[in-house]
């Protein structure tokens, strides 16, 4: 007895298509409504399809889509089991790959553990246009839609989803300011077009399993809420869809203002890329840091924090420090990886359109294998050992935080909320000091996260509290289990 509500896109010619992700095996019947009533080929149609079970093993078939269930701070997937975001940020890749390269970076994304894929589906400043020469639209104040360049990006999400990653598409891109800005749909089109361009690439991908990004690297307060509000309402608020984030530009928070939209179910935000003092202060004492606890329960995740070999500074140590700062400033959600090679699908020697870059950027090819990168895969097997869904931040639990004196020596520190479990990061070595009010005894272990490799850690408890040492060469974590009695 239960409706879902989607929308058809025209295809070209004269063919209009309807795509739809069912969420329960048996027998649907569909049911089309047409805005012109006489259009007796649209209007009125009805008809029945059968869905099978998917023999694919990949859990986005077995376990169901990813979703967001109200109250929780993380992703399920349909039965409720726990989806830990591993994104790999491949803005161009969908628009300029061949089909041997995506299927190589496709492959070797999900060998190291990487279950999302962040693209963008239409030209953008870092794209003027797609291997094929081809723009998603003609015109601003009266758009044209090119079906063929949507099937390019089709064919992308379609073998991304077949390997069980799921895509997660940046509908309108929206920086307002920059080079090459008027390339982006999100900044040139008049609200109504905006709309209309957006309804379409939803309606287009509907079927798939994806969590749409509506905005990317947009200005979505001050003068620009309204009309982002008005896009968000207008694209989602009468139709059934998967969950929805905006993908703010670089240390810009938008929470209080899109917490409570009916179609908001991500809090996505971007730490920017820098090792520098204010960024890495943003990460672990900024907006996210403070806010969670007070707005409604959703994802919080850093979508976009340093790129690595980004102004050919940023290193594996930077991505891994930007990467669990944000890990362990909210609840646990997931993290996305971004490499100054990957995100503009850079063959060896070309430049990145519109960034100002100098040459000698590494490609996308070698940039996948960069230590970040493959860390990164480390990190999600990390999580995943444990139950990442029931961690939260406790700082409280630190006798003293030598952040406070020297910015990236902060140490962070996750509990779940029987205090069974205790999750340390340490960036530097440091004499590590927890608060143990109810007295408990842990067993530890040393995480290694450039080796990925365990080892027992020793910890003296003594007054009511916890004490170990971290004299390794780079960072480390710690994990705290109780012991069983």
């Amino acid at each position: 007895g239960r409706e879902k509500v989607v929308r058809g896109f025209w295809d070209g010619g004269r063919d209009w298509k309807v795509r739809f992700l069912p969420d329960e095996t048996g027998t649907w019947s569909w049911k089309t409504e047409c805005s012109d009533n006489g259009n007796s080929g649209l209007h009125a149609k009805t008809g029945t399809f059968e869905c099978k079970p998917n023999p694919s093993p990949e859990p986005i078939f077995q376990k169901g889509a990813v979703g967001h269930e109200p109250g929780k701070y993380y992703f399920t997937h349909n039965d409720g089991t726990p989806f830990f975001w591993l994104a790999c940020t491949a803005w161009n890749g969908a628009l300029k790959s061949t089909d041997e390269e995506w299927e190589h970076y496709l492959n070797q994304r999900k060998k190291n553990h990487y279950n999302v894929i962040q693209l963008v589906t239409t030209e953008w400043r870092g794209c003027d246009k797609n291997a094929e020469g081809l723009t998603a639209i003609e015109g601003a104040g009266y758009i044209h839609i090119n079906p063929d360049f949507f099937r390019r990006i089709d064919r992308r999400i379609d073998e991304a989803n077949a390997k069980g990653l799921v895509v997660s598409p940046v509908i309108l891109w929206a920086l307002p300011f920059g080079q090459g800005r008027h390339l982006s749909p999100g900044y040139t089109l008049p609200l109504e077009e905006a709309v209309l361009l957006a309804k379409y690439i939803v309606a287009r991908y509907q079927g798939n399993q994806v969590v749409w990004t509506l905005g990317g690297d947009g200005k979505y307060y001050d003068d620009q809420e309204p009309k982002w509000r008005e896009i968000g309402r207008r694209v989602f608020n009468d139709i059934d869809h998967a969950p929805v984030t905006l993908h703010p530009h670089g240390s810009s928070w938008v929470g209080e203002l899109y917490a409570q939209e009916k179609w908001y179910n991500m809090m996505s935000y971007q730490s920017s890329h820098s090792n520098g003092e204010k960024v890495v202060n943003w990460i672990n004492k900024g907006p996210m840091a403070q806010m969670w606890s007070k707005l409604k329960p959703m994802p919080y995740l850093n979508t976009e924090p340093n790129y690595e070999e980004i102004h050919f500074t940023i290193t594996d140590k930077d991505v891994r420090n930007a990467s669990y700062w944000s890990l362990f400033a909210t609840p646990v959600a997931g993290i996305t990886y971004g490499a100054n090679g990957v995100w503009p699908w850079l063959a060896e020697g070309e430049r990145i359109l519109n960034h100002g870059d100098k040459a000698g950027v590494t490609g996308w090819r070698r940039s996948i294998e960069f230590p970040g990168s493959i860390q990164m895969g480390y990190l999600a097997g990390f999580f995943n050992q444990l139950a990442w869904w029931d961690l939260f931040p406790a700082n409280e639990l630190l006798v003293s935080q030598p952040g406070e004196k020297t910015f990236n020596h902060w140490i962070s520190v996750l509990k779940s909320p029987d205090d069974q479990t205790i999750v340390v990061y340490i960036p530097e070595k440091a004499e590590v000091e927890l608060f143990n009010p109810k007295k408990l005894d842990y067993t530890a272990q040393w995480f290694d996260p450039v080796t990925n490799k365990y080892q027992k850690a020793q910890i003296q408890t003594k007054d009511n509290r916890l004490k170990f040492t971290h004299n390794f060469g780079n960072d480390m974590l710690v994990v705290l289990k109780r012991k069983e009695k």
